[in-house]
């Protein structure tokens, strides 16, 4: 059975990008392979530097996951920092890193680009997320596309090393859905809390219909046809609607007579159905945050079991257990 693992950052509430990316393949595969899915708040500190807003992040994220079905007793569930063991290997990871492997990176000159204050976690960012992936010996890693050469960077390390010190680490393959992977917000671009064009998974009902019918369309007429290739209401409609119901919207489109507004009216519905079930179930939640803290730290401790098995191995290659 594949090893399959992945991550989510805290670092805002999480959207319906994050639900079809990376949220929903998680909770399918739970049932098909082992699976070790963690919230990565050491990787949101370094854009949030917000204590309150980091923890509140965390919490919120452990419970989206909760309440849309993933199920702590089929999986490993946990929150980065409450296994430490993944510093330590970052640290013994740093010292077998070139600087020009970093340097290489797309991820940290396109932030830096688009004006997020560089400091070294985001330049070293590729390492821990390397560590998060060795320490568990994870064969499978589902990414974006913007990731794919994050797990290329974990390879070179994780095979630099055995070179060295022997068959150390498993060496992950990347799984990308191509069909999913880029999901537009509300103005086109894609989806991303830091673009602030992210529709919420649990946006309350008068924010979502807000957002919804802000959705950017061209000037069409309702009149006229319309191309559903070419339209932002269309590419969210379609990661709702039945076969049947996408079949039809896309007649009505080419057809012409139907206008945006009426789409999204009919998006609007679909998710606040599709989502319906889910929200009461979060509701339980965060009633009882402390059951979530539970759960949590119940996850953390499953997942250390692995963790050392693979440090301990690392440690006795490089000399430092005793």
């Amino acid at each position: 059975m594949a090893r399959v693992l992945s991550g989510i950052q805290p670092s805002g509430a999480l959207h319906i990008g994050n639900y079809f990316a990376m949220m929903k393949r998680m909770i399918e595969m739970q049932h098909k392979s082992e699976l070790f899915c963690f919230i990565v708040n050491y990787h949101a500190m370094t854009s949030l530097q917000d204590g309150a807003e980091l923890k509140r992040n965390t919490l919120n994220a452990a419970m989206d996951f909760l309440a849309l079905g993933l199920d702590p007793e089929k999986c490993y569930f946990w929150i980065q920092s409450d296994v430490p063991e993944v510093t330590e290997l970052t640290w013994i990871l740093s010292c077998h890193t070139s600087l020009g492997l970093l340097e290489r990176s797309h991820s940290y000159k396109d932030k830096i680009a688009r004006g997020l204050v560089p400091n070294t976690g985001l330049y070293t960012y590729p390492v821990l997320m390397a560590a998060d992936i060795l320490l568990y010996d994870a064969n499978i890693v589902p990414v974006g596309k913007d990731q794919k050469q994050h797990i290329e960077i974990t390879r070179d390390i994780a095979q630099s090393f055995n070179h060295k010190y022997g068959e150390i680490f498993v060496i992950p393959e990347e799984e990308i859905q191509e069909e999913i992977a880029v999901i537009p917000g509300v103005d086109g671009e894609k989806m991303s809390k830091s673009y602030g064009n992210a529709i919420e998974i649990f946006e309350d009902e008068k924010s979502l219909k807000k957002k919804v019918m802000g959705i950017v369309t061209d000037s069409t007429p309702v009149e006229e046809p319309k191309d559903p290739s070419k339209c932002n209401v269309f590419a969210l409609y379609k990661l709702f609607a039945s076969d049947t119901q996408l079949a039809d919207m896309k007649e009505r489109y080419l057809k012409g007579g139907t206008g945006y507004g009426q789409a999204k009216k009919e998006l609007l519905e679909l998710m606040t159905e599709y989502f319906r079930p889910y929200r009461e179930k979060r509701k339980i939640f965060e009633n009882d945050p402390a059951e979530v803290y539970r759960i949590m730290k119940n996850g953390a401790d499953k997942t250390r079991e692995v963790a050392v098995v693979t440090l301990k191995k690392v440690k006795d290659a490089v000399g430092i257990n005793y």
